[in-house]
């Protein structure tokens, strides 16, 4: 099994669904960020040069270009670059692909993939930061993606343009150099599937996107004081795996959720939330959040690393839900 970067294993994924779909195409090259990565997008359109065009710098037009594309047949990729600026693109997002099938009584599918760059990733300050899967989750009709690894990237790349549905792809900039053995070949991973990046009996830790590899150091580090930490990556929230999570909890007790998005109504509140509903009595204490904190991002190194999660948080919080009294 070949060993590719998180990047790497993106344009592989993109290059075969292009390969195999001629409805595939592409708006946007600056998927990879501006990092050396993005280099990497020239075999895109050095082998596909037709099918890769470069839009504006107008995310509504472009959205909406990639909408009505779709509702005509094709199957667009549109890089709406930084995940803040999808905020310019709401309406075309969530009023229009994600709904065109509902309102047109089924007549019309809209299988556009909207992707872009969330999260902290270091001086990217407020404007650059934002990470906004629980307001997408807000908005029925998406299907929402968060990969964490080059396996799972190109796996879920390859599903999301095989769908009918309006799918939002968000990755995070920090994995771009991470490696990982990624399958040759047409290979696709289902969405609402969480996968167990690691088994534990202790506590149960949910994360999604950088946060899962934050979750897994943490865990090595919980392993040293003799703590046996579940690290379990939702992949998608839309379809959201709740059988998973609640296997999970029913075995460990307890529960910690870890996403990058504010604290407030977001991911990890929607998770603990459905845990409190449908399995309460797996737990032996309250489950507990760990977000990003309600506040803007500054580009400060030191006052992003304040408000951010990251695998100390993680360890700390864990050690001290297994010194709390059951």
């Amino acid at each position: 099994m070949p060993t590719m970067t998180f990047a790497e294993a993106l344009i592989d994924g993109l290059c075969e669904a292009l390969q195999h779909d001629e409805a595939v195409t592409m708006i946007g090259s600056a998927l990879l960020g501006i990092g050396p990565a993005r280099r990497l997008v020239d075999r895109i359109t050095q082998e596909f040069p037709d099918r890769l065009v470069d839009g504006p710098i107008a995310e509504a037009a472009i959205a909406g270009l990639a909408a009505g594309a779709a509702m005509a047949g094709s199957r667009p990729f549109v890089d709406l670059g930084t995940a803040s600026f999808s905020l310019l693109a709401w309406s075309q997002i969530t009023n229009e692909a994600a709904v065109a099938h509902l309102m047109s009584g089924g007549q019309i599918k809209a299988p556009v993939v909207y992707h872009m760059l969330h999260g902290v990733r270091g001086g990217g300050a407020a404007q650059h930061s934002s990470s906004p899967q629980s307001m997408l989750w807000n908005c029925p009709g998406l299907q929402i993606v968060l990969p964490a690894s080059p396996r799972d990237v190109k796996g879920l790349v390859r599903r999301a343009l095989k769908s009918d549905n309006p799918t939002v792809i968000l990755n995070h900039a920090k994995l771009m150099a991470m490696q990982g053995e990624v399958p040759a070949g047409d290979y696709e991973i289902e969405f609402g599937r969480a996968d167990v990046k690691r088994t534990g009996r202790d506590v149960t830790v949910v994360a999604t996107s950088y946060m899962v590899q934050e979750a897994l150091k943490a865990a090595d580090v919980l392993a040293g004081d003799g703590i046996d930490a579940e690290v379990v990556d939702l992949r998608t929230l839309v379809p959201f795996d709740q059988a998973a999570v609640l296997e999970s909890v029913a075995k460990t007790g307890r529960l910690l959720v870890v996403d990058e998005c504010p604290l407030r109504c977001g991911v990890a509140s929607e998770v603990v939330a459905s845990v409190a509903e449908h399995g309460m009595s797996y737990l032996k204490q309250p489950p507990r959040r760990l977000a990003r904190a309600d506040a803007p991002v500054a580009c400060s190194p030191g006052l992003e690393a304040a408000i951010t999660p990251d695998a100390a948080k993680i360890a700390q919080l864990a050690h001290a839900m297994m010194q709390a009294r059951a």
